[in-house]
């Protein structure tokens, strides 16, 4: 009973963020580079959006698919934003329960986003190489309005329960997350609970999701190898593969960071937390700074068309 009672009383209403560790009195100098990748970030992907919708030679799926990754990059820096540069300008370290279960609910949702975005890249880049003849009947407008359609609200559904089965658990031990912001797994090994639903849940989420679209994403990019190494002139073997970089660059980005950060809370208990929080800062601020640059460098057709607007 009193066990009960003292559980009660220890119960948190907030989570206290976590900086660098062992970084505290440089948050105010890390805070500088952090603020420039946010800034890139969110310009570049911009930038990508608004010549995508106002150039009509870049309305081709490639490219539509691009800006709905772009709005997904985005997406994830502002929603990280403000409890990331909150620590390290302001030392703003708390954050109530419901603040940090809706921060976890875009950050899961929107990876998941970007991962269909991946994927739905992955497959045109499989039908532009192994089926071009039927490229454009396949991927049309309508077509690629109805594959985001799906994948947006299936990712919602996916992560949406996750808030709701974390706010049923007091958190009566300590309250210091291992981030700068909310995760899912931080969150939930914070509960002096039974976390049994959470773990089996979170795990066949990240299966379904993520983990089914790197392994189509792979499957994609067996079937193009396959199609390619047909090709006797090796020339046409390199043009077809150049097509690809940007998105491979784009695919490692992304899962690289994020399978290592997922192996690491459920193999790793020993590993170093200055490990964990670099991870988890790449996971989340790498893609959208580096995805505007790589395929602004190794697209064209873009490359072209913003070059132009800064040689006016």
């Amino acid at each position: 009973m009193m066990s009960a009672v003292n559980d009660t009383k220890s119960t948190h209403a907030m989570f206290h963020l976590t900086g660098i560790p062992g970084q505290e009195d440089f948050h105010l100098w890390i805070a500088v580079p952090f603020c420039f990748m946010y800034v890139i970030s969110i310009v570049g992907n911009s930038v990508i959006i608004f010549f995508i919708k106002t150039d009509p030679s870049l309305h081709e799926p490639m490219y539509i698919f691009l800006s709905m990754l772009a709005i997904t990059d985005i997406g994830l820096s502002v929603v990280t934003m403000p409890t990331i540069l909150g620590i390290f300008m302001f030392n703003s370290r708390e954050i109530s329960l419901d603040a940090c279960f809706t921060q976890l609910f875009f950050i899961h949702f929107l990876q998941c986003t970007e991962s269909s975005m991946l994927l739905l890249m992955a497959f045109d880049r499989y039908i532009a190489i192994c089926n071009p003849l039927r490229y454009a009947s396949i991927l049309t407008l309508p077509r690629i309005a109805k594959m985001g359609l799906v994948f947006v609200p299936k990712g919602a559904a996916v992560i949406f329960p996750l808030p709701f089965l974390l706010k049923r658990y007091r958190y009566c031990q300590s309250n210091v997350l291992s981030h700068s912001y909310c995760l899912h797994q931080d969150v939930m090994n914070l509960a002096c609970s039974d976390i049994t639903v959470n773990i089996i849940y979170g795990l066949s989420a990240k299966l379904l999701t993520m983990g089914l679209d790197s392994a189509l994403i792979c499957l994609s990019y067996v079937m193009i190898l396959s199609t390619v190494m047909s090709v006797t002139s090796p020339t046409e073997c390199m043009r077809a593969l150049n097509t690809c970089i940007s998105h491979l660059c784009a695919v490692l980005l992304f899962y690289t960071p994020d399978i290592s950060l997922s192996m690491i809370y459920r193999f790793g208990k020993g590993s170093s937390p200055l490990l964990q929080v670099l991870l988890g800062y790449m996971t989340l601020l790498v893609p959208p700074l580096m995805n505007p640059i790589v395929y602004s460098v190794k697209s064209k057709h873009l490359r072209v068309r913003i070059i132009k607007v800064f040689i006016k």
